[in-house]
């Protein structure tokens, strides 16, 4: 995992994109605060239009803002500059919507520790469950594309809760090209990246602003389909 803080416990940061999350932003990161007091946190503010910024302000969130609407991967991508110059171990990602439960962190800590992970998932599969509706049936279809091309079983590849190792964090500040996406997990896994799951319920959406509507679910499903096809292989 890297170099340790004090006691030999790894520093982690949770990076927590958020776009037009007035609604549940607060509510999340004092769960968050509460449940991890021993994890940072990062909330990237994606130019968000409504009050999330005024939040971040008067809470005193720990938070950057970006000048405008970038998308999550540009949003993450900040997070994890971030994670690199200020010497953490490992950084979660978790949204800000209140889907992700904190409580599951330490056990992604730890598995990423006792099985030397480059990432961990936090699979709603290995717990027994999955997504639902549209998103669960695309799910099933990249996680066979992520079989077919590298040999790997992800059972939860749309989760957006993963955990990422110090040298992640470094291959991601430093790579124009690279998303937290699943197509990006794959290209990882034929890099020689080890990545695992560990089981985790979650919730549905408290609230806010969803970066995939119907329109860019149906888009995102399609574009990620066809990058672990195709154009994955010529990165």
């Amino acid at each position: 995992m890297g170099a340790t803080g004090r006691g030999g416990t790894p520093r982690v940061i949770a990076i927590v994109p958020a776009y037009n999350e007035q609604e549940c932003l607060a509510r999340t990161i004092g769960e968050l605060v509460s449940t991890c007091p021993d994890i940072d946190y990062l909330v990237v503010n994606d130019g968000s239009s409504d009050d999330t910024p005024k939040i971040c302000d008067e809470l005193r969130l720990n938070h950057i803002d970006l000048p405008v609407n970038c998308g999550l991967s540009a949003a993450f991508g900040a997070g994890m500059r971030y994670a690199l110059e200020h010497g953490y171990d490992a950084a979660v990602q978790f949204d800000s919507d209140g889907q992700h439960v904190p409580s599951y962190i330490p056990s992604m800590v730890q598995a990423m520790a006792e099985r030397d992970a480059d990432i961990v998932i936090a699979s709603r599969v290995v717990a027994g469950g999955s997504a639902v509706g549209l998103r669960g049936f695309g799910a099933k279809l990249i996680t066979l594309l992520i079989r077919l091309t590298t040999g790997q079983v992800i059972g939860d590849p749309t989760s957006g809760m993963r955990l990422y190792s110090r040298s992640m964090i470094e291959r991601f500040s430093r790579s124009f090209d690279l998303s937290p996406e699943p197509d990006t997990i794959a290209y990882l896994i034929r890099r020689g990246a080890k990545v695992v799951e560990v089981p985790t319920v979650m919730r549905d959406r408290q609230g806010g602003t969803s970066y995939l509507r119907l329109s860019s679910s149906l888009s995102y499903m399609a574009r990620t389909c066809l990058s672990l096809l195709l154009f994955q292989w010529f990165r």
